[in-house]
């Protein structure tokens, strides 16, 4: 609204500027502001805008009369410093032989009182000179001025660089930092020597990150600087993963009840470190409404925009704002600067009534005492003699240059520029047709064109430059308010923060010269939530902010092994997770051992059955001549000893780490043992069946189509089919080690895959056949007239072995890992002693218990009995 205003009064001047050239061919100038400033003629005159006041008082606006002009009020010497450093710039470059040789700098300086509209005003003047009239109407000659420095505020330099920008008048601000100033389509002629709040920004989250403060209060002004810097402050910490608490506006009014709402909202708030990005005029209510509620154990987090103002700096603010940490622009030194401060005098021209107000001020003394009284008292009358050296004020406080080192750097970047300019070869120039600019009748774009391209270093060392955006090198220094020995506060710089295209941002901190207002004297801590521990997850609260949380564990296979994790990560697939969760570790390889001591019992079985099998063959053949043991063809006998022998021997291939060729023998040999073994009990029973044939007179030639060579060749058959089987699966798909991750997820089951289940189901198969012949003639020949029936036997042990194999299938399939290996060793145990005790046990007892009954009579007892 306020650029609105004053743009159309600019154009209304013009109007009537237009007007008076119709009339009388020249411009006269239709009015004065009120501004105070300060002036020195030269051949090229520079600009500047300054805070030299606080505040503005605007009149009360009747409409019924022109209005009074408003004025300033409450002196600010740190603004007047910055003229005066701008001055003494000028100065210094008119004495510089090598720097602008023949031309002489002057300068016309303005207060812009704090406020747009004083600005703008400020700003129309320098752009339009204040002569009262004016002829040239062909517009030669160098303008008014050629360049302006400031402001120093965001919303003045926003609404004048929007004016003049159109003309393309250069404007080298030193301390107005809003990133929006960046658009360089808005705002084509505007540079500035102090970094954008974009840097800014990013300088304290680096800040908030580096002490782990996730948890912050934000206030910020109501005006451009405030409210964009508090946009980019929440967009930054949103990309950092950390939250705003609160965020307030510090109002332009200052109303009392505003400022006691933004006070419960702080001490309401968990929040421990609250960020202001706010000029000093917006937060002195505040701070003494925090005085006024001694609101201590909050980390305040200073802008550069009052981390310097000595307006805090008193013991009062010592107990609320010590430890305060701030982003502030660059320091710098400017030799001589003080002795040229001091040397000021006040002037009588009225274009000069700055110095005036600045020594009725420093000295609290009048020029004109007619009635003037302060506290009753009347006003001393000033001299204009008194000793500048005799103060101590921010004035001629040179120690920690900052703002004025920038309007420093402000001038000879604009000097620098001009002197490129000049330093042109006609016919090599940089604009249209290799022209030059003409110093006599310069236009500002032309300047701009060089202020872009400026480069140089001061005399304290600092590298001075813009970039495509007219932003400085970033760069700023960490500030800490600190306790003096008098009970004031001293600022302490602590440390850097810089930005470069390759490094990122950097933080540099001197952690051992912090001091902290807190009883602990260590960082408070500032988080909605405490961290979640490696092991844990950030599971965020519904309806809060992202730091808000609850940590929860993560689940078995899953690990976080860093703080804050917001997933847990799953473990590659041969490891799992720690108890603790927050490391992966190899999977515990799981498989049937020699060591535990189900693979200890299984192998004393095993070989416990393999030494009765040899014991048997012992007793046996010691007693081969004996009937018992030549009954049933003795070479069938020990034929099926052999075989079981195998059979429990077999199962130490089941035991042990799976290898390839374990794996491949281990059903191979398997399936081979019970087919010998069963197809021998087969081959038993069709003897005793054929022997029982041949001893009724219409089967006595039955042993002649059965003998020994019969019963060898159809063991051997049965068990070549075996063989031929085991050959097929072990060739198309042969069985291999696998690793499997299906059982139990947090062990790996080392077994072997059967590679065919066609295969290994054919080789069951095929044993299964033969058992349930066997079964089926031994159970036919069961009553056979016999006193040692062998059938019996035979029956009793196929019965053991289809029950054990029966229940094996359900059993194996739903036993996990090693357990499906212990059933399968089980059940070639169960069944081999089966058969052992069922076919061995009575012959064994015969023969070693009742040896008088192993006679051929008392074999064929029941045969003589029926004859």
């Amino acid at each position: 609204m306020w650029i609105t205003l004053y743009f159309s009064l600019y154009l209304s001047f013009n109007y009537i500027s237009a007007d008076s050239i119709l009339r009388s061919g020249i411009c006269q100038l239709q009015g004065h502001f009120n501004l105070n400033g300060m002036y020195q003629d030269g051949d090229v005159i520079l600009g500047g805008l300054f805070h030299v006041h606080f505040f503005t008082v605007f009149p009360d606006l009747s409409f019924r009369m022109k209005p009074e002009r408003p004025y300033c009020e409450k002196f600010n010497m740190e603004g007047f410093q910055h003229a005066q450093t701008m001055a003494f710039a000028i100065d210094e470059i008119n004495k510089n032989p090598n720097l602008l040789p023949n031309i002489t700098l002057g300068y016309h300086l303005y207060d812009n009182c704090v406020m747009l509209g004083m600005a703008f005003r400020a700003a129309m003047s320098l752009a339009s000179g204040t002569e009262e009239s004016f002829s040239n109407l062909n517009c030669t000659g160098p303008p008014p001025v050629v360049g302006i420095v400031g402001d120093a505020s965001s919303t003045p330099s926003i609404a004048i660089s929007s004016v003049l920008g159109l003309f393309r008048v250069p404007i080298v601000s030193h301390y107005a930092t809003c990133s929006c100033l960046s658009n360089r389509k808005k705002y084509p002629s505007f540079f500035r020597t102090i970094p954008s709040d974009a840097f800014q920004v990013r300088a304290m989250v680096q800040i908030l990150r580096h002490f782990g403060w996730t948890w912050v209060g934000l206030l910020y002004s109501d005006d451009d600087y405030g409210i964009n810097a508090a946009q980019s402050f929440q967009q930054e910490m949103q990309l950092s993963g950390y939250c705003v608490a609160f965020s307030e506006i510090l109002p332009n009014d200052h109303n009392p009840r505003d400022i006691q709402h933004i006070t419960g909202v702080i001490e309401a708030s968990t929040a421990r470190v609250v960020v202001v990005f706010a000029l000093s005029s917006y937060l002195i209510p505040l701070m003494d409404e925090v005085v006024l509620h001694n609101m201590t154990g909050r980390q305040w987090i200073a802008s550069e925009a009052w981390a310097t103002s000595l307006e805090y700096h008193t013991p009062r603010f010592l107990p609320f704002l010590g430890g305060t940490l701030g982003i502030a622009i660059r320091r710098g030194e400017i030799q001589g600067l003080r002795d040229y401060l001091l040397r000021l005098h006040p002037s009588n021209d009225p274009r000069n009534n700055m110095l005036r107000i600045f020594w009725e001020n420093i000295f609290e003394c009048s020029f004109e005492t007619r009635g003037k009284q302060t506290d009753g008292e009347q006003v001393k009358k000033c001299t204009g003699q008194e000793d500048l050296t005799t103060t101590d004020t921010p004035y001629s406080d040179v120690l920690g240059l900052r703002a004025s080192y920038n309007v420093y750097k402000a001038v000879y970047a604009l000097a620098h520029a001009l002197h490129d300019l000049m330093q042109c070869q006609e016919g090599r120039g940089p604009f249209s047709r290799n022209r030059c600019a003409d110093i006599i009748n310069l236009k500002p774009w032309q300047l701009v064109h060089y202020l872009q391209k400026v480069n140089f270093t001061t005399g304290f060392g600092d590298h001075v430059s813009f970039d495509e955006n007219g932003d400085a090198l970033a760069i700023y220094d960490v500030l800490n308010w600190q306790p003096s020995s008098d009970g004031s506060i001293r600022v302490q710089a602590i440390g850097v923060v810089n930005e470069g295209a390759t490094t990122g941002m950097v933080l540099t901190l001197d952690e051992d010269a912090l001091y902290w207002n807190f009883e602990t004297k260590k960082p408070p801590r500032s988080v909605c939530s405490e961290s979640c521990s490696p092991g844990t997850r950030r599971a965020t609260r519904k309806g809060q902010p992202v730091c808000c949380f609850d940590c929860l564990p993560c689940g078995d296979g899953d690990i976080s092994n860093t703080t804050d994790a917001i997933e847990c990560i799953v473990c590659p697939d041969d490891f799992w997770s720690n108890p603790d969760n927050n490391q992966c570790v190899p999977k515990e390889v799981e498989f049937l051992s020699y060591e535990e001591p189900l693979g200890i019992s299984l192998t004393t079985a095993s070989l416990l059955g393999t030494c009765v099998c040899a014991l048997v063959m012992v007793i046996f053949a010691l007693h081969r001549n004996t009937p018992i043991v030549r009954a049933n063809n003795s070479e069938l006998s020990f034929l099926l000893l052999v075989s079981l022998k195998l059979c429990f021997l077999c199962v130490l291939l089941f035991i042990g780490q799976p290898k390839l060729w374990t794996c491949q023998l281990r059903h191979a040999v398997f399936g081979i043992s019970f087919v010998l073994c069963v197809s021998s009990i087969l081959v038993k029973t069709m003897v005793v069946i054929a022997v029982f044939k041949s001893s009724r007179p219409e089967g006595k030639g039955a042993m002649k189509w059965f003998g020994a060579v019969q019963q060898r060749c159809t063991v051997l058959v049965l068990t070549v089919l075996q063989v031929v089987i085991c050959a097929v699966w072990l060739s198309t798909a042969s069985p291999t080690p696998h690793k499997n991750n299906q059982y139990v997820h947090s062990k790996i089951v080392f077994e072997c895959a059967i590679g065919s289940v066609a295969g290994f189901s054919m080789l069951l198969a095929y044993i299964g056949l033969l058992a349930a012949v066997s079964f089926l003639l031994a159970f036919l020949a069961r009553n056979l007239p016999d006193n040692f029936n062998e059938a019996k036997f035979i029956t009793f042990s196929m019965i053991i072995f289809c029950a054990v194999w029966i229940a094996f299938v359900p059993a194996y399939v739903s036993s996990p890992g090693k357990y499906a290996v212990a059933v399968e060793i089980f059940a070639i145990l169960a069944s081999s002693f089966g058969l052992l005790v069922a076919i061995f046990a009575p012959k064994c007892y015969i023969i070693l218990l009742h040896p008088e009954r192993n006679t051929k009579n008392s074999i064929m007892g029941r045969e003589t009995q029926n004859k």
